[in-house]
């Protein structure tokens, strides 16, 4: 039986209760800890022969050689070709919107030149190589190829290289399909830690990347903790979170469905409702009394909403903001009627989703927006990914005779108060005597 845990602002003791809700325990289990330190070193010192064994033990597998998990680019193409219309078509489509966001993200770099001939600026390059790992067996993603492909490929990265489990050899056709639409440049089957390691290291057959991208298991994502500073990561990924503020004017039944799409990934999933009416939060929780039953994943979501889910009733929907915004959501649905107006009093969201018609299932998959989001209320630092994501900035300075002059004597008072003579000196070398 599901059951929704409901909170009223108004009691003194809503903050501690809130604050206990949104808690997660994401601390590192230590026995996936140590086998992903030696799966790491393992892969780092001896490259495709490791990446084979423990592809060949996790996923029930008996491949020879590190080739037979490579797949060329024509078995992404028949993957693309075999798909039935309408699913190709929705795919493309999707591809379409996020590669037309995404291009509007593009970067320019920039220069400024002064008086005395000194210019300054910034350059933009992309990243050379990428990983991308997407998840394989039962949890595939074509939506998610897409949203991490998408954006490396405008940004201009060279080669983009994706691995993906494939328990007991099974491969997902629409996340090969999508890798062929999202350009894609080599795949090869394996997953878990030791291709986080390959990526980030690099073996005799794959070359190490520059970043490691997308989502995982508990294993994958102590991996890539681990290897961050090696290579760069997009981020750690916590459960996926809904949090909807409603002035009470939505269907219920639309509310409670909306707050399902974020509990049916994962028991962890948390799904929250903000209102100031308190018997619209009545009617929200009787239609997930009523809509959990029609539900697949129906023993998921029951546990998600009844361990972490809520319907928080607010004083008005002003406090509701302000507690948006100490949760900091990754998806945020203003389910009002001027969602434009609420928008710009959020200060922390991973993505907001405005008015009635906008429900959150729109941007996991077509609207373009990405939906690799910030979690676990990092969203008050974080960013979705994005091109941005893809390219490095380089400062440019090239000073002038004239400008040599002037920021030299800067530069050697400051260098002499920090005592670095070197420094100062390198400064004043360039001073007219």
């Amino acid at each position: 039986m599901i059951s929704v845990t409901r909170l009223l602002s108004t009691r003194p003791d809503f903050l501690s209760r809130l604050d206990r809700l949104l808690q997660f325990d994401d601390a590192m289990d230590a026995s996936i800890e140590a086998t992903v330190a030696k799966i790491l070193a393992d892969v780092k010192s001896r490259g495709d022969e490791a990446v084979v064994e423990y592809t060949n033990k996790f996923d029930r597998m008996s491949a020879r050689s590190i080739n037979e998990f490579a797949l060329p680019k024509s078995r992404l193409d028949q993957a693309l070709t075999g798909l039935v219309t309408e699913r190709r078509e929705a795919l493309e489509a999707a591809a379409d919107r996020v590669r037309k966001y995404h291009e509007r993200q593009l970067q320019a770099s920039w220069s400024y030149t002064e008086e005395d001939g000194t210019m300054l600026g910034q350059q933009v390059t992309p990243l050379d190589r990428v990983g991308l790992y997407v998840p394989g067996g039962k949890a595939a993603y074509p939506s998610s190829v897409l949203m991490n492909a998408i954006p490396a490929k405008v940004a201009g990265v060279k080669e983009l290289i994706m691995v993906v489990p494939t328990p007991e050899g099974e491969q997902n056709e629409l996340v090969l399909a999508a890798a062929a639409i999202a350009g894609v440049d080599a795949v090869f089957t394996i997953g878990g830690a030791q291709a986080v390691a390959a990526l980030a290291y690099g073996t005799q057959t794959i070359s190490q990347v520059d970043k490691i991208v997308g989502p995982g298991n508990a294993y994958v994502a102590a991996a890539k903790r681990r290897v961050f500073g090696t290579v760069g990561i997009d981020m750690i990924a916590g459960p996926s979170e809904i949090l909807v503020i409603c002035d009470g004017k939505t269907n219920p039944d639309w509310i409670a469905m909306d707050l399902f799409s974020q509990a049916e990934h994962d028991e962890l999933a948390q799904s929250i409702l903000l209102t100031p009416d308190a018997e619209f939060a009545d009617r929200v929780e009787q239609s997930i009394k009523k809509l959990v039953a029609e539900m697949p994943r129906s023993d998921v979501i029951t546990t998600s909403i009844s361990n972490r889910g809520a319907i928080i009733v607010t004083r008005d929907m002003e406090e509701a903001v302000e507690i948006a915004n100490r949760i900091a959501p990754e998806h945020l649905e203003l389910s009002v009627d001027d969602p434009v107006a609420m928008a710009k009093m959020i200060r922390h969201a991973g993505a907001i989703f405005m008015g009635r018609n906008t429900c959150e299932a729109l941007g996991d998959y077509c609207a373009g927006p990405n939906h690799v989001l910030p979690t676990s209320r990092t969203a008050r630092f974080s960013s979705p990914l994005g091109v941005y994501d893809f390219q490095k900035r380089s400062s440019l300075i090239m000073v002038s005779e004239q400008g040599a002059q002037t920021l030299g004597r800067i530069a050697a008072t400051l260098a002499y108060g920090e005592g670095l003579q070197a420094h100062a000196r390198s400064a004043e070398y360039r001073l007219h005597r």
